[in-house]
């Protein structure tokens, strides 16, 4: 399965690009490292800490989801191949085994890809900026472990997902409210929701208290076992492929969008009819709303909950749910395979452009709705109108950017040392500065607003650049 894996990255980014992946993210941990005292002098040590975990444990999140894939991996051919996961139809093999494996196989494949290179990247740095052998090692446990509580908790969903949408519903709506209770009326500890956060904040380079940090490792390890041991006995023997039969849903869609013409008016139509007939709008809510719910709270609960003077506002918050809402632009180009777009008269530009109309559709809405909610929540209505439009020119330029620099092979193509370098880049050096001046409006409210209004008059010139790009970069590559 490892071998899999590897095969379907390199396939696309090459292998020497492939292999360099790691040595970006030592790059990217070293020049952390080196700087960290530097960022230290406005963000303190503790919330380093809290971010950190958060992410992994999101990370973990989004890993771990394979399971809601599964039916779409024993459709899906590459020619003459198929995923191992489709082999308990041809060989000897349980479904329980071959998703076991799979949960094994991208627990190893990413903390070898990410996690040791970030701590090797942290050792290196260690000998100019006086950091402990031991506070790196036990920040690498400590961040493994709410890698795999969050794997483990999204491999638990997702087999439930296989199993019954209706529990998985339930399941999901929980974990909301754990996130209510925790970000909205601070009744739960963030220990309490991530238990390796508390393991961390228990060990150097934290004040010591060894029975509990034990007991909080302890409590998350048994945690990720339970969850995982659960998800084994809950998976289908046989995962069952059945053919439904749908409504012509095309017409109907095709009269919601008479602003399209032609060609275009048609693919339109045919993604909503395959959103609507594949499920993945489920899968969407819980890789998109969920991250949208948690980084909600935790500005809300920074704001109010400890009361730490970080400037988290309005804007600050709809500029990041303009650069989270790009993770749904890499689920529509896992609905379906492309080949057979092969076979009749489309280029990828023209479905690459079309999937950005179906993103904005999806997103703009929800992301609306929660910029609106933090507004109140925050009682800084005042913000809104800029938020909005924040939220708005953030939105539309990570998609584009996205789509531009990956075209249909989003989660491959972001393997590529190259393109990944590129994507940060445009990606972080805005995020940056709207971060910087978001903060800077309560002090400063003129000069933040001139400067986030060049930022985004940037943002947006750079939009319409990179969509008009579109056609060159991608009009002969094919859809295979």
């Amino acid at each position: 399965m490892l071998k899999e894996e590897y095969r379907t990255h390199t396939s696309y980014s090459g292998k020497s690009r492939f292999m360099s992946f790691p040595v970006f993210v030592f790059i990217l941990s070293l020049g952390s490292g080196l700087t960290i005292n530097k960022m230290l002098e406005t963000v303190s040590l503790e919330q380093f800490a809290m971010f950190a975990h958060t992410s992994a444990f999101m990370y973990g999140v989004s890993v771990g989801a394979f399971g809601l894939m599964g039916r779409e991996y024993l459709e899906r051919r590459y020619g003459r191949s198929n995923y191992l996961v489709a082999m308990p139809y041809l060989l000897p093999l349980s479904f329980k085994t071959t998703f076991l494996g799979i949960y094994l196989r991208d627990a190893l494949f990413y903390v070898v890809l990410l996690l040791v290179p970030a701590t090797l990247g942290l050792i290196a740095a260690a000998p100019f900026m006086g950091f402990a052998i031991s506070s790196i090692g036990l920040f690498f446990v400590a961040i493994l472990v709410s890698f795999m509580f969050g794997m483990s908790l999204s491999f638990l969903a997702s087999v439930i997902y296989i199993r019954n949408v209706p529990a998985f519903v339930v399941f999901t709506a929980a974990i909301a409210v754990v996130f209510v209770l925790f970000g909205v009326l601070g009744v739960v500890d963030p220990e309490l929701v991530i238990p390796s956060l508390g393991f961390q904040m228990n060990v150097r380079p934290f004040p010591i208290d060894g029975a509990l940090a034990i007991g909080f490792l302890a409590v998350s390890v048994i945690a990720t076992f339970a969850m995982t041991a659960l998800a084994y006995a809950l998976i289908k023997i046989r995962i069952d492929i059945v053919s439904q039969m749908y409504d012509n849903l095309l017409p109907k869609y095709h009269e919601k969008v008479p602003w399209l013409s032609g060609l275009n008016r048609t693919l339109i139509s045919k993604e909503f009819v395959d959103l609507r007939r594949s499920g993945t709008i489920a899968k969407m809510f819980f890789s998109f709303v969920l991250p949208m719910l948690f980084l909600s709270f935790t500005v809300w609960f920074v704001n109010y909950g400890l009361a730490i003077p970080v400037g988290f506002n309005a804007v600050f918050y709809a500029a990041m749910a303009g650069f989270v809402g790009v993770l749904m632009y890499s689920w529509l180009n896992n609905i379906d395979l492309s080949e057979y777009y092969s076979l009749i008269p489309v280029t990828v530009p023209q479905l690459v452009k079309i999937r950005i109309l179906v993103f904005l559709f999806l997103t703009l809405g929800i992301s609306a709705f929660f910029v609106v909610a933090i507004s109140v929540l925050n009682g800084e209505t005042e913000l809104l109108w800029l938020a909005l439009i924040v939220m708005l020119v953030t939105s539309l330029y990570m998609v584009v950017m996205t789509a531009y620099l990956t075209g249909l092979k989003t989660n491959t193509f972001l393997f590529d040392t190259s393109v990944l370098a590129k994507f940060s880049a445009m990606s972080f050096f805005p995020d940056l500065c709207l971060t910087i001046l978001s903060f800077s409006l309560l002090s400063n409210w003129l000069v933040a607003l001139l400067g986030i209004s060049l930022v985004l008059c940037s943002l947006a010139v750079t939009t319409v650049i990179l969509y008009r790009g579109i056609d060159k970069k991608w009009s002969k590559v094919p859809f295979y």
